[in-house]
């Protein structure tokens, strides 16, 4: 379209993209203009970063770890009657201080083993525990009482309700607890005073806990979802798809904080696609195919090519 003379406006995050197809590139910081790129092709992906972020990005560094006991296993984990597929027979543990990556191509049971961990879906099979604990209902309120964060895959709709005030969705899992209601009447001051606090940690761009949470970026609302989590130090915390749709900085101030829950023996699951991201962050890296964990690997012994092969099911078959 361009060689037939439309003139074309590209925005974006994705620097790759962005070399590879514009001519000339403008980047915006915090709703300034920070920097003007005149031949992007030949700018590295670093240096544009730079301009965005306003400081040189560095991938945090995932020091040693010293995992402790298991804070959360699954014993030959199975389900049914749901769209997308079934887990079949899953076990797995996680351990105190350590980072498990969850790979596997898209559709091959992720959504169902989140759902399980986080208390959404009762497996037919098998049994799960948290701290040492076994969860018999499966409800989110009970894992949640166990020492479980979540951090969904959609944020917009199973994270936040968009359409209301940003401190709603804050408090919303916690709305029944003597910090923010009491005798059923809620504590507004007390959810304000937490969100404004949130906001401030976790660097959130928005007008204030007031904001309508639908009006705030991706990368905020990842940090709010981030923010709500961890204020009440899980002993266990579900993610997945951590930084989908995020920009380079956004996707970085992500990492810290999981390697610093890392560091304060949490223990982590990652469920993820980009295999890059999941190298970087974890300890350990399960694979799933169709329904099954068909290997774990220490991060040491990962490749992307090998993680590759046993997404598809070829090394199992080999």
């Amino acid at each position: 379209m361009a060689a037939q003379g439309l003139g074309i406006i590209f925005i974006s995050h994705k620097l790759n993209e962005v070399r590879a197809l514009t001519h000339r590139c403008t980047v915006l910081r915090h709703g300034r203009v920070a920097g003007r790129v005149d031949d992007p092709a030949n700018t590295t992906s670093s240096e544009m970063a730079t301009l965005m972020c306003g400081h040189e990005i560095v991938p945090p560094a995932r020091g040693p770890s010293a995992p402790g006991a298991d804070v959360l296993t699954l014993d030959g984990i199975s389900t049914s009657h749901h769209s997308g597929t079934a887990l079949r027979d899953v076990s797995l543990a996680v351990r105190a201080g350590e980072i498990l990556g969850i790979a596997g191509v898209s559709g091959n049971g992720q959504r169902a083993l989140a759902e399980v961990i986080s208390g959404v879906r009762a497996p037919d099979a098998g049994r799960m525990t948290i701290a040492g604990q076994k969860v018999s209902r499966f409800s989110p309120r009970e894992v949640q009482a166990l020492g479980l964060g979540r951090i969904p895959e959609d944020r917009m709709t199973t994270g936040l309700v968009t359409n209301l005030p940003l401190a709603d969705s804050m408090v919303l899992p916690r709305i029944g607890t003597t910090a923010f209601s009491s005798r059923g009447l809620l504590k507004p001051d007390a959810v304000r005073a937490f969100t404004e606090a949130q906001i401030k940690a976790y660097d959130i761009r928005c007008p204030g806990p007031m904001t309508r949470a639908g009006a705030l970026s991706g990368g905020n609302l990842q940090k709010a979802l981030l923010a709500r989590e961890l204020a009440f130090d899980p002993k266990v915390l579900v993610v997945s798809q951590p930084t989908r749709g995020l920009d380079i900085g956004a996707a970085r101030f992500i990492h810290e904080k999981f390697l610093d829950m890392r560091a304060k023996g949490c223990g982590i699951v990652v469920i993820g696609e980009d295999l890059e991201e999941l190298l970087v962050l974890c300890d350990r890296i399960a694979v799933m195919y169709e329904g099954r964990i068909v290997g774990t690997l220490d991060s040491a012994d990962a490749t992307i090519a090998r993680l590759g092969l046993m997404m598809t099911g070829a090394e199992g078959r080999a």
